[in-house]
């Protein structure tokens, strides 16, 4: 069998057709029997993932993909064992293997190992019993609820209160990350304390930013006539002990599994201020979008799955063309946090330097994740995409209906807006003036949704939670640990403690900041 070095080394050494001539090849006659190109090249590089309620189009049309290149990564997979990891990823075995765990994220929305899955979708009942019990008045009368957590535990959240809350909202929430008091305290004046919940999401519940946060949230409702702030709390977490030592009744612990990550824990009791804003019916249909996503992923092999495809495309610009960066760009309001979640998702789980097996990685693993909402991000940063000396790989995503009702023509020029930015960082422009040149022949992605849902959100995120890993697994690292944001944390809390000598620059600011023991 090639090995993985070999394909590599094949897929380096391919033919680099410019996308203009990978969409003619066609139209002149010349490659049609083998290279599509124009319609039949939409064709072979498009695809759908039904849901529900529609569904969602997947165009990889115009990157730099072709036979050679669809037909090397495939070889690809098969020697980095791509289907045996997924088969251990669906059954619950251990694809953690330096913390010894599961990922079990997807039985949360009813997909994988059986008995994992009932032991969910108990926990999800059991979160939606208290939810729809707040919102018949079983602690009282509930307008608003502070979120607080950091990372997964806050950035999921976020995305979907903001995403899905808009047109219809049972509770006012705000999500509260930040270690900075400024966030807590306009999250306070936002909200009347006699009508407010605190939410408190940690996996551990040991994070100091989140307990820290935590206190200062029941100080605020003691402080404002609140007689029993801890009988407002409601705590998120996979250690229902220590919420209990913390102080907060089992009644109002929400567990999810320590199998389940937390930039993949959404989907848990991580998104109870989601079924808080938007109901419970809703959460479900956020579930069962990324339910469908996941029986395409574990049942479509090859280019075929629309999923490893799309790490295909992920791995020619970042190991063959060397970019380094990734964009993605929304084309709706709605999704304005998007590329936030992305961030920690892609950049925490394949920021790796070593290999599963703990040797040194043989070329560049995640890019940098950065992105916008259009058609803001025109006036901002296109220019460095249309112009600009770096390559950088595009995706957009937009919605057929709008999220508005305002005149039709609002959502008419967001989506020509849209598609114009892909067609034309395709084309380019031949200028003879330099300034007025545009190079064209650089590569972007569209994901295309008949409606912005909540089946639909939860059909984005599950794309992106298997597209990492599939990037990983053909990478041959591990997306499932995270030991480079313990450093940061360990050395903030050898500050704290004092006694302990750092290097010129940091004492001098130490000192400056009066924080020197």
């Amino acid at each position: 069998m090639t090995t993985a070095a070999e394909l590599w080394t094949r897929l380096e050494n391919l033919p680099r057709p410019t996308l203009g001539e990978l969409f003619s090849a066609d139209r002149d006659g010349g490659e049609g029997a083998d290279e599509p190109g124009g319609a039949d090249r939409v064709a072979m590089l498009s695809g759908r993932i039904e849901l529900d309620d529609g569904g969602i189009l997947f165009d990889w049309s115009k990157t730099h993909l072709d036979r050679a290149a669809i037909a090397a990564f495939e070889e690809l997979a098969v020697a980095m064992d791509f289907a045996g990891m997924r088969a251990k990823l669906f059954g619950g075995e251990v694809v953690n293997p330096t913390e010894g765990r599961a990922a079990d994220h997807a039985t949360l929305r009813g997909t994988g190992d059986e008995a994992k899955v009932e032991e969910a979708m108990a926990l999800i009942e059991r979160m939606g019993m208290l939810v729809e019990a707040i919102h018949q008045g079983a602690l009282g009368e509930v307008e608003h609820l502070i979120h607080i957590g950091i990372g997964g535990s806050a950035l999921g959240p976020a995305l979907g209160v903001d995403a899905l809350s808009r047109d219809l909202s049972y509770c006012d929430v705000h999500v509260v990350s930040n270690i900075d008091g400024v966030a807590l305290e306009q999250a306070f004046a936002a909200c009347d304390p006699a009508k407010t919940l605190i939410a408190v999401a940690s996996k551990t519940f040991t994070t100091i930013e989140t307990m820290t946060n935590a206190e200062s949230a029941l100080k605020w409702l003691h402080d404002n006539g609140v007689s029993d702030p801890g009988g407002r709390v409601i705590a998120l977490t996979a250690n229902p002990e220590g919420a209990v030592e913390w102080g907060v009744d089992e009644t109002r612990i929400l567990p999810f599994q320590e199998s389940v990550g937390g930039r993949y824990s959404i989907w848990s009791s991580i998104g109870f201020p989601i079924a808080m804003a938007v109901g419970m019916e809703d959460f479900r249909a956020f579930l069962a979008g990324a339910r469908a996503v996941d029986a395409h992923f574990r049942d479509t092999d090859g280019a075929a799955n629309l999923v490893l495809r799309a790490a295909f495309a992920d791995l020619y610009y970042t190991r063959v063309r060397g970019c380094q960066t990734r964009a993605v760009f929304a084309y709706d309001e709605r999704l304005g946090l998007f590329p936030d979640y992305l961030q920690q998702l892609e950049m925490e789980s394949n920021g790796k330097r070593v290999t599963a097996d703990m040797r040194p990685v043989d070329g560049p693993t995640a890019p940098i994740t950065w992105g916008g909402v259009g058609t803001d991000a025109q006036h901002a940063v296109f220019q460095l995409l249309h112009q600009g000396t770096h390559l950088v790989p595009v995706d957009f995503i937009a919605s057929i209906a709008p999220g508005d009702d305002l005149d039709p023509a609002h959502h008419r020029i967001l989506l020509m807006n849209c598609f114009a930015q892909g067609a034309a960082l395709m084309a380019g422009k031949a200028g003879e003036d330099p300034a007025r040149n545009y190079p064209g022949d650089r590569p972007s992605a569209t994901i295309l949704c008949d409606d912005l849902d909540a089946g639909a959100l939860g059909a984005l995120i599950a794309f992106h939670e298997h597209r990492t890993f599939a990037n990983a697994v053909l990478m041959g690292i591990n997306p499932f640990d995270q030991f480079g944001v313990e450093l940061g944390k360990a050395m903030a809390k050898a500050i704290e403690k004092g006694g302990e000598e750092f290097d010129a620059s940091t004492d001098a600011l130490l000192k400056t900041a009066g924080l020197a023991g």
